[in-house]
């Protein structure tokens, strides 16, 4: 670790490079647009199948003597990091919401939410790694967790820092060596800025390797046979073609994919408080986020007065480039997810939804929208957008709505807003999500706690918190005897 003061970001460091542990030219570049500008924002490398496979060999040279490294200095490596990162946290936040096309106030969450994942990193070395099992007297049964080898990690753009380092961090923390692909639209957040910061606070060369590229890189990531794990955050359609792929190679996998989320608002809800919700749920970071509120799910005595309000509020949201004026939504992230989501509102209206705001864009700014008379068999009730789209679907009572929000193949994340807990959690208790959220919207998360859905949203599994040291590390049972027994052959 250099005592030269290290500043964050430095375009120049990187520029058209990839990172082993050494910043190294590229045979080939991409170039990164800015959503909002629609210019060049900066020049990354981009990495083929030869890269992955040499990061690879790398990396897995690099595991074997980090695994032996006393817990004190793994350690020691994340509280610096996370210390850098914090001291330089408003340079950094800039340039990553400029890259994911984002309101400043969501680049300085990825950042605060990434200085907790890499201090929580910094206790996990320290923590027990097994456990003392039963055993005849004579012997010693131990069960103690190790770490995988080499894990290769691809993230996606709408909140690519945290959702890189969420699992690059217990990983390298455990013992592993890791290999990144982010996404090509957001390479820097997705895992420059990660390489910056542990380079800086003394991670060993050969340990981290980040490789944004297209596809290619991610196939031969997927099939690289020293990569015993992969964790891949992103669609449903492209976690099912990673899952098919790891399965072939009998790899562990981690997928953390899409959702269509409901939000149910009882009829003993305060009105004011559920519109500032949904607005909340469905329009922050564009909609372009897993626990989106897909669904508003409205009994049908507020329904008219609460899609009035949301209307009125999603036409007093402002949109535009969040680097020049104070605005609530900023740019899809590109013309294909534009598309994307103007096809499925056009469809839906076409189909008998009403549009009450929204539904129009200039450029790649969509104007906040809402939809109302939204029924199964639209696109909008059944398709995850990923755009500010809030879709209003009426419901009699507590059971229909529960059958409503249970009608998907998603199952990631509910919100319900009532008067009453006891009523709203004996509703959640029907509905099939990973995440709960009572009184609350969609949107809610926190690193320190499992993250996971099921279905079409992932396969069953968590990250985050407890439940790193289950994704990042295998058991070995281990037994130990004074002297070998004999056997009667």
């Amino acid at each position: 670790m250099s005592d030269t003061p290290i500043r964050l970001p430095d375009p120049a460091r990187w520029h058209a490079k990839l990172f082993d542990g050494d910043w190294i030219e590229a045979d080939a570049t991409l170039t990164v647009i800015e959503p909002a500008a629609g210019t060049p924002l900066h020049t990354v490398g981009k990495a083929d199948a030869a890269a992955v496979t040499r990061a690879v060999t790398q990396a897995r040279e690099a595991q074997r003597a980090w695994a032996a490294t006393p817990p004190r200095e793994r350690a020691a490596v994340f509280h610096r990091a996370a210390a850098l990162l914090e001291a330089q946290a408003p340079a950094v936040a800039s340039l990553i919401a400029r890259e994911t096309g984002a309101i400043l106030p969501k680049g300085e969450h990825e950042v605060r939410e990434a200085i907790v994942l890499l201090q929580r990193a910094a206790a996990m070395p320290l923590q027990a790694t097994g456990q003392v099992l039963p055993s005849p007297p004579g012997r010693l049964s131990l069960a103690r967790r190790l770490p995988l080898g080499v894990v290769g990690v691809i993230s996606p753009f709408n909140f690519p820092l945290v959702l890189s380092l969420r699992s690059v961090a217990p990983a390298l923390a455990v013992g592993n060596a890791v290999v990144i692909k982010p996404d090509p639209r957001t390479p820097y957040a997705g895992g420059l800025a990660i390489a910056e910061v542990l380079s800086a606070a003394g991670l060993p060369k050969g340990l981290l390797h980040v490789l944004p590229g297209d596809a290619e890189a991610g196939q031969a990531l997927v099939e690289a046979p020293g990569v015993p794990m992969i964790a891949f955050t992103g669609s449903t359609a492209a976690g099912r073609r990673i899952g098919e792929l790891a399965g072939r190679h009998l790899k562990k996998v981690s997928l953390e994919l899409g959702g269509k989320n409901s939000l149910i608002v009882l009829d003993d809800a305060d009105l004011d408080q559920a519109v500032s919700a949904i607005a909340f749920g469905a329009y922050f970071h564009q909609g372009q986020i897993c626990m989106a509120t897909g669904r508003v799910l409205v009994q049908r005595r507020l329904a008219a007065a609460l899609t009035e309000r949301l209307a009125e509020k999603a036409r007093q949201l402002p949109v535009g480039d969040p680097a020049k004026d104070t605005v609530a939504l900023g740019p899809i992230i590109d013309r294909r997810q534009l598309d994307h989501v103007k096809a499925i509102v056009d469809d839906s209206v076409a189909a008998g939804a009403v549009l009450e705001a929204g539904g129009t864009h200039e450029g790649l700014f969509y104007a906040a929208t809402v939809l109302s008379n939204v029924r199964p068999g639209m696109r909008a009730f059944d398709e995850e957008i990923f755009g500010p789209v809030a879709n209003v679907i009426v419901f009699d009572d507590d059971d229909e709505a529960a059958a409503l929000a249970n009608s998907t193949d998603y199952g990631l994340s509910a919100g319900i807003l009532s008067a009453s807990v006891g009523r709203a959690m004996a509703l959640g208790d029907k509905l099939h999500t990973g995440l709960l959220h009572i009184n609350d919207q969609t949107v809610a998360d926190e690193v320190v706690n499992p993250f996971g859905g099921t279905g079409s949203s992932g396969n069953g599994t968590s990250v985050g918190g407890p439940a790193d040291w289950e994704q990042y590390t295998h058991w070995q049972w281990v037994t130990l005897k004074e002297t070998p027994p004999s056997y009667p052959f």
